[in-house]
């Protein structure tokens, strides 16, 4: 496919042979135009010329030679133009052209002024220094060949062709080293672009995974870990009492179903299976609570202020906060009750989740202890001690998810008092996420 800026692409950097858009067999259509408008110039100069020789010297023995000359640069020119080649073809072409224009302008010094389209043929097809030195032969023989023609001493004929020879050389080589320059320029940018969108799609699908590994923690993981902790229940009560084992697999059977569901939204949308169709997050947390209200643990839930309709991230979020904090109450504290306490204001929607467990151990004499730093459970007695490494990624993610959405998240505990879970998402369209 052929990119915009084909036509675009500058002469070769000064010094290097020329390549690419000025190759013959790569010219742009720009380049073709400028070929053609030299090619058109050249023969027009040649054609005056012939015509000025024949009219003051149709008599002369020379005028044979003079005319084949002329067809054969003619010819030449035109061949060179209706059938680039390659680049060698080219030069061979200028070589041709420049050896037959010497002999003419030996013959007859009025073709000299013919040599301005080869200035700038050879300044195209060569490297610079070998075009100044050709540029500069040039000049020379139109010099010698005014002075030839001149009836007396005049300081044009010796000072205009140089002249003219060097604009047209500084002219050319300024653009080239300008259209390189800018070149650079252009290729540095895309490159960067190319960089840019290369790491905002690793980020992006970094950012994917996390959001996964997320979403997979606080929806079939701790159902997996509820299951095996209720099936361990069941396998101790088997033969001791059947009724308690049984409706302990009633309640993982169920957790299983509800795990199903899970992974199929999951696999769907990515959405919590309890705000599917159209549940609001009132509503999902009232049958969150009343599912994890057994085995000795009461949930309770509690919603404050007007029902308003969340945004569906907010609402995911702050569902997939209390599934993970319950899930660790159960798991680590010790709780007889927990309550989720939903209160939505104005700018700012907020849920607690409170326990009566064990609660946070105190920290060691001279330090500190921050629970988000590390710990896995919501009132876990010693969470950093825990060698399992492919734990600990629970509190660390549901503040991940808050801070995306520009909330916060903070835990109040005390040992043997348990722990209160505060995760706070703002409403405002102004408000941006946390660094």
């Amino acid at each position: 496919m052929r990119h915009p800026d084909d036509d675009l692409q500058p002469p070769p950097s000064p010094g290097a042979p020329a390549s690419g858009a000025f190759a013959p067999g790569a010219q742009t259509r720009d380049d073709r135009w400028l070929s053609a408008l030299l090619t058109t110039a050249f023969v027009v100069l040649l054609a005056g010329a012939l015509l000025r020789y024949v009219l003051k010297h149709g008599d002369s023995e020379r005028l044979p030679w003079i005319v084949g000359l002329s067809v054969v640069l003619a010819v030449v020119q035109v061949a060179g133009q209706a059938r680039p080649g390659s680049r060698r073809a080219g030069r061979v072409r200028l070589a041709v052209v420049v050896a037959c224009w010497v002999v003419i302008v030996l013959l007859a010094p009025s073709f000299a002024w013919c040599a301005v389209p080869l200035i700038h043929t050879a300044l195209r097809l060569l490297p610079t220094r070998s075009a100044v030195a050709l540029v500069t032969a040039l000049a020379t023989l139109v010099v010698l060949a005014e002075l030839r023609l001149a009836d007396g001493f005049d300081p044009n004929h010796l000072l205009l062709p140089p002249v003219v020879a060097a604009l047209a050389t500084g002219v050319f080589v300024y653009l080239t080293r300008e259209a390189t320059r800018r070149q650079h320029l252009i290729d540095d940018l895309v490159r960067t672009r190319r960089e840019l969108a290369a790491t905002e799609r690793r980020e992006g699908t970094l950012a994917e995974r996390q959001r996964l590994s997320r979403e997979i923690h606080d929806s079939l993981a701790q159902g997996l870990s509820s299951q095996n902790m209720l099936l361990q229940a069941a396998d101790r009560q088997w033969d001791t009492d059947p009724e308690a084992a049984r409706t302990h697999l009633r309640t993982a059977a169920s957790i299983a179903a509800h795990g199903l569901t899970e992974a199929r939204r999951l696999v769907h949308d990515l959405a919590p299976a309890d705000l599917a169709e159209g549940a609001g997050l009132a509503q999902a947390l009232a049958t969150l609570a009343a599912r994890e209200s057994r085995d000795g643990l009461t949930v309770r839930f509690h919603a404050e202020g007007p029902d308003t309709h969340l945004p569906d991230q907010a609402a995911s979020a702050l569902l997939r906060t209390a599934q993970g904090a319950l899930a660790n109450v159960r798991e680590h504290s010790g709780a007889r009750t927990a309550a989720l306490t939903l209160t939505c204001l104005d700018d700012t929607v907020a849920l607690d989740v409170a326990d009566d467990g064990r609660g946070f151990p105190a920290p060691e004499p001279g330090g500190t202890r921050d629970p988000l730093g590390g710990p896995d459970a919501l009132g876990d007695p010693d969470p950093l001690s825990r060698p399992d490494p492919l734990r600990g990624h629970g509190l660390p993610a549901i503040r991940a998810r808050l801070r995306q959405l520009g909330g916060t998240l903070a835990i109040e505990s005390a040992p043997g008092e348990g722990a209160v879970l505060t995760a706070t998402i703002p409403l405002s369209p102004a408000s941006e996420p946390a660094p």
